[in-house]
């Protein structure tokens, strides 16, 4: 399959939200500040609005085959809700009909379409579960993280997922709260791509403006690593400040803003985030990672005919 061409299979599925798929994904306590509204344009003409990061796409990344905003599949985990807001940094204007791709591990650190090799984590092993601070820091390159993409060795897709943003730019996908794998901290990956056309087939052409990665703050990572299936990742966890991706600079970086019940992060999470992108750039995240990430491919993504 091209890696620019979006191919529906098998339809928009709605799907199940495993083991806490009745709880509510609505949080009733704020974690966070409220949403913040992006600056006006100053009168200079100076970029109104801060660029998100780009960072690597990392060996994991498959290329938009499922257009759906519920990726859970049968996933067991707490039901996360996830609004995106997509606009451009120099105007602040929202990017209309733009595609946004999310991918992440599940509960114990597997990537579909990975999971013979590990795919991340690898399986969760038995034993005492994870404490609330790591014990030491990993050494070498973290898997996930680099560049040097990887081709799937299985037809798995749960926690994949490509949709359009609407006529504000925002998109919100459904999955559950990540995991994590030793030398990461919990994360999302994300992509948005723009120029493209949506067809009965999917999502063509086009080049992807933004590779970024969105973050998850302590408190919540440690609020759900007591609680199946999370508790049974006995993977070394990377903190936010340990991890060699996040570039360390808030929501500017991917940081998320959270809402739940501080008593019950079972319930489910909200989280949401303006992401700020130059529509013109070409970002693949092909070019490493690391603080200050990527910076622009000198050429466009490939076409829908590449291979």
């Amino acid at each position: 399959m091209a890696r620019r061409t979006v191919l529906v299979a098998g339809g928009v599925a709605v799907t199940a939200v495993g083991v806490a798929g009745a709880l509510s994904v609505n949080a009733s306590a704020q974690e966070n500040a409220p949403r913040p509204h992006p600056p006006k344009p100053t009168a200079s003409g100076e970029a109104c609005y801060t660029l998100t990061s780009e960072l690597t796409e990392g060996p994991y990344y498959i290329d938009a085959d499922k257009i759906r905003r519920d990726v859970t599949e049968d996933q067991e985990g707490i039901p996360l809700t996830l609004d995106l807001k997509v606009i451009d940094a120099d105007t602040c204007r929202p990017l209309r009909n733009a595609a946004v791709d999310i991918w992440h591990c599940n509960a114990t650190g597997v990537y579909s379409g990975y999971e013979s090799t590990g795919g991340g984590g690898g399986p969760a092993p038995t034993g005492a579960p994870p404490s609330g601070t790591p014990t030491g820091t990993p050494t070498g390159g973290p898997p996930g993280g680099g560049g040097g993409h990887q081709e799937p060795t299985d037809d798995d897709r749960f926690l994949r997922g490509t949709w359009h943003t609407d006529r504000h730019g925002q998109v919100t996908f459904r999955t559950v709260f990540p995991g994590w794998y030793q030398g990461r901290c919990v994360h999302i990956h994300v992509k948005v791509h723009v120029d493209g056309e949506w067809t009965d087939a999917g999502y063509e052409g086009g080049h992807t403006c933004h590779t970024g990665q969105l973050f998850f703050d302590e408190k919540s990572v440690i609020a759900t690593s007591i609680l199946e299936p999370y508790v049974s990742n006995t993977a070394t966890r990377t903190t936010l400040t340990e991890d060699g991706i996040y570039p360390q600079n808030g929501h500017a970086g991917g940081l998320l803003y959270l809402q739940y019940d501080r008593r019950h992060i079972g319930r489910g999470v909200h989280g949401h985030l303006t992401l700020g992108v130059a529509p013109d750039e070409t970002n693949d995240g092909e070019g490493g990672g690391g603080p200050g990430g990527p910076g622009p491919s000198a050429s466009a993504s490939p076409s829908a005919s590449a291979s």
